[in-house]
């Protein structure tokens, strides 16, 4: 059954391998626009007894101890705080490209400690650094936890999804912007997604097709850099018509794709196979053991025994050896394949074995 269905798989990747057009904006991202990660350290309150247990997470009571010395709050010196309504978390953001100062982003927080879950707490204002140190947003604000978790007196506990992680919709405010080159008045790069020399010339052709010879150039299988207006305003168009032209992407070279661990196979359209034969069979070694009681008469001499009584068998699955005609397609690898009625782990091997002998003519890329 299961090979069944890795059959219908493997058509239904040929039938849509078929080239279709693509937007520019879909194949490859302008360099220079892109967003920036921020990361920060904050404390969450207001939790329902869920906190961190500060005897165990010291840094938990140090913050918690700073934040309100800036407050004008001083605890004696050798006080002991004992805290169960606050968790120290670690606070990240995507911070998009043209980010102003003034906008707001989502923000995802984390539990550091060990509180059991941030469900109903608040974080408060935690600054949210780049890779540079520099301060770029401020998060603050209520959590939304989508897990939760019971705990009985007996210790036995029941917990939903996570929760001790949440989001802050809209919850850091952006306090600085990033510099871009995007308006430096240099020429613009696209850089695709996935590199191909192909599809870099064919991005190039079609630009130069629409407004000139010379106006984009294939830099190598990744960049194509384009003549672009000095006008910031005038760029913006630019781009944006750019963008939406439509591209052919260049197909992708012969692959085999295999994950042992789901037992997912995946073969792509270009892939070709040598004449040759395969035959592939598992022999299957049974031992079984029991017992038997051994009894003499009621009148012969002797004692009641028991006697061990091993069983072996062996049987071996009578596979066919079934062969590939020079230069196959996808279709008739798949219905020879089919055909000899391999499982998933017989098939890895049966591939293995073909691209060892020089048989398969793509690359075998394992998972």
């Amino acid at each position: 059954m299961f090979m069944k269905h890795i059959g219908l798989a493997l058509i239904l990747l040929l039938s849509s391998s078929l080239s279709f057009a693509d937007r520019i904006k879909d194949l490859a991202s302008v360099a220079g626009v892109r967003s920036n990660q921020l990361v920060g350290y904050g404390l969450v309150v207001g939790l329902d007894g869920t906190g961190d247990q500060t005897n165990q997470t010291p840094f938990t009571t140090q913050s918690f101890l700073s934040m309100m010395k800036q407050f004008g709050v001083t605890v004696p010196e050798g006080e002991r705080v004992t805290l169960k309504n606050v968790a120290a978390v670690a606070i990240h953001a995507e911070l998009p490209p043209f980010s102003k100062a003034g906008q707001t982003i989502d923000v995802t927080v984390s539990s550091l400690g060990n509180a059991n879950s941030l469900r109903g707490g608040s974080l408060l204002m935690a600054p949210l650094k780049g890779v540079d140190g520099n301060i770029y947003a401020l998060a603050q604000g209520n959590l939304v936890v989508g897990g939760f978790g019971a705990e009985g007196a007996d210790g036995s506990r029941i917990t939903v999804n996570v929760p001790v992680a949440g989001r802050i919709p809209g919850g850091a405010i952006v306090e600085r912007e990033v510099p871009s080159n995007f308006n430096n008045g240099q020429p613009l790069v696209f850089h695709l997604k996935r590199s191909d020399f192909t599809t870099a010339k064919r991005v190039a052709d079609v630009i130069n097709t629409t407004l000139g010879p010379g106006v984009a150039r294939p830099m190598d299988s990744t960049s194509v850099e384009v003549d672009a207006p000095i006008n910031p305003s005038q760029r913006v168009s630019y781009l944006s018509m750019l963008e939406n032209l439509e591209v052919t992407p260049g197909e992708e070279a012969a692959k085999v794709i295999i994950n042992s661990r789901t037992g997912t196979i995946v073969v792509g359209k270009h892939v070709k196979v040598d004449p040759v034969a395969v035959t592939h069979g598992n022999l299957t070694v049974t031992v079984s053991e029991s017992v038997e009681v051994s009894q003499p008469n009621g009148l012969a001499a002797g004692t009641t025994a028991v006697v061990p009584d091993s069983q072996v068998a062996i049987e071996q699955e009578d596979n066919p050896m079934f062969k590939f005609a020079p230069g196959p397609s996808l279709e008739d690898i798949v219905r020879a394949v089919n055909k000899v009625g391999a499982a998933p782990g017989d098939l890895m091997a049966i591939l293995e074995a073909l691209k060892q002998s020089g048989a398969l003519k793509a690359e075998l890329v394992v998972i």
